[in-house]
């Protein structure tokens, strides 16, 4: 009887010990189906036991390892950059400002935009622009101009028009810059290569003709002064227009300047002009 008791004692003694409030919190609970389970799954021997098709599959050592030590890769573009550098933050709040700014600049878009009323003004302005406009007005005073010096000047002209056609064009096939505003170019824009915004074409030969023609003809102070203003208003119509940015006007300014220091570098002498001129009209004869 003694033993009986002692034993009754001893289970009673486990069965507190294994309640919930004792369990400790780091460890799991477990499942007493699950021990059963492990129970008869041992007292059916082994060969029961090999028979479950889940303990058939085992994982081979490598292979969990291997997936622990490579995490999923997200792709690049979804990975921000959670360091910046200075440079690139600058870059990119100077972006900001410049499409925030040429979009509120762009009044003449279209005829219902605030400024549309006007919208043909700045077009005609354009125009006096265009590369077009000005190799076509360079021949004729060329065809008319009777003077050795004239047409010195009027050469390296037109040298320097198509100097300013062929750079822009190259340099906007390059880095293929859009406008502002989603425009379709216009026919004369596809002639002279004016395609894309970066740089602003119209802005960058205004500023070398302007120079150039300040810098080689004698003009009264209100007509040099209406010169700088023709030229700072024709890059302007641009952007208004919704055509360019306003860095794409100001890096056209400093690539007119550019082409005229270059022109002014290389300067064609008057022999050298009439023998182009002689290679333009047919009526080259090298050997007397």
């Amino acid at each position: 009887m003694p033993y009986s008791q002692s034993r009754a004692r001893a289970r009673d003694r486990g069965n507190v010990l294994g309640r919930l409030e004792f369990l400790s919190l780091h460890q799991p609970l477990r499942n007493s189906s699950n021990d059963n389970n492990r129970g008869a799954s041992r007292r059916a021997g082994p060969g029961k036991y090999h028979q479950n098709p889940q303990s058939d599959h085992q994982q081979e050592p490598g292979e969990g390892s291997k997936e622990r030590k490579e995490p999923p890769r997200m792709p690049e573009e979804d990975c921000m950059q959670l360091n910046p550098s200075f440079k690139g933050i600058a870059m990119n709040s100077l972006l900001a400002i410049d499409i925030h700014l040429s979009k509120r600049l762009g009044v003449c878009v279209h005829t219902s935009s605030s400024w549309g009323s006007v919208r043909s003004v700045f077009t005609l302005l354009a125009l006096t622009g265009h590369g077009i406009t000005w190799i076509c007005g360079t021949l004729v005073c060329l065809t008319r101009s009777s003077t050795l010096a004239g047409q010195e000047v009027l050469v390296n002209l037109l040298l320097a028009l198509i100097l300013d056609i062929l750079t822009v064009a190259g340099v906007q096939k390059l880095v293929r810059r859009k406008g502002p505003w989603e425009m379709t170019p216009g026919f004369l824009d596809y002639v002279a290569m004016d395609v894309y915004s970066f740089p602003a074409a119209h802005a960058s030969r205004a500023a070398m003709v302007s120079k150039f023609l300040l810098s080689h003809l004698v003009l009264a102070v209100p007509l040099r002064i209406l010169l700088v203003v023709w030229a700072f208003l024709v890059g302007l119509s641009r952007v208004l227009l919704g055509r360019h940015h306003v860095t794409d006007m100001a890096c056209g300014f400093a690539l007119g300047l550019l082409h005229f220091s270059l022109v002014e570098t290389v300067w064609l002498s008057s022999n050298a002009c009439q023998t182009l001129i002689s290679i333009g009209t047919l009526s080259w004869s090298p050997f007397p």
